[in-house]
């Protein structure tokens, strides 16, 4: 399962087996079934987690009692929630297996550790981390610069074998629209 990671790391920085093997004491490999949390609002989230295969999703509850997601993560994609993983808070979102997903997560408390023994993986994990923040800067603005459809196109065309892996109402929580909203844009095209 961490070859998966290995690949992935070594498209931003060279990791030699030296370096993997000591890697590999900070990593912990899982499978979770679909449905299932990792986190759940109220706990303090300790670790980020790397999709090996399937799909997790952050999400809170809005004022409306709606779930609204805000991230997916597959294959080769990290997730977790920030504010609550370095600052110790109690966070505000769960993250949830949106199918079978088998994860590596790395401890909030190995990160130390693990950076003094291989400083490399800290440029790796600010690039990481900068992509992400990228991502989620362009998804803000396609909240606020695109109609619904737009949305949905757009994404579509981008990731069109994610729109047929999670449920609807993912989807459109995630696009900010209703379920049926998505529907109706489907059953226009």
């Amino acid at each position: 399962m961490c070859s998966a990671l290995y690949q992935h790391i070594n498209k931003f920085i060279d990791l030699n087996k030296d370096e993997q093997e000591v890697l590999a004491s900070f990593l912990q490999s899982f499978s979770v079934k679909k449905k299932a949390f990792l986190l759940e609002q109220g706990q303090k989230c300790s670790a980020n987690y790397f999709v090996v295969k399937g799909c997790l999703r952050l999400y809170f509850i809005d004022i409306k009692g709606a779930e609204q997601t805000t991230q997916f993560a597959i294959e080769n994609w990290w997730i977790t929630d920030l504010t609550s993983f370095l600052f110790k808070e109690q966070s505000e979102f769960f993250i949830q297996a949106a199918e079978p997903t088998e994860v590596i997560a790395i401890e909030s408390h190995h990160y130390d550790e693990m950076f003094l023994k291989l400083p490399k993986l800290e440029r790796y994990f600010r690039l990481i981390l900068q992509k992400n923040h990228q991502a989620s800067q362009r998804r803000i603005k396609f909240l606020y610069s695109q109609t619904a459809e737009e949305r949905y196109c757009n994404f579509n065309h981008l990731f069109p074998e994610f729109v047929q892996r999670v449920p609807q109402y993912m989807l459109a929580s995630y696009l900010g629209f209703t379920p049926e909203f998505l529907s109706k844009i489907r059953a226009k095209r």
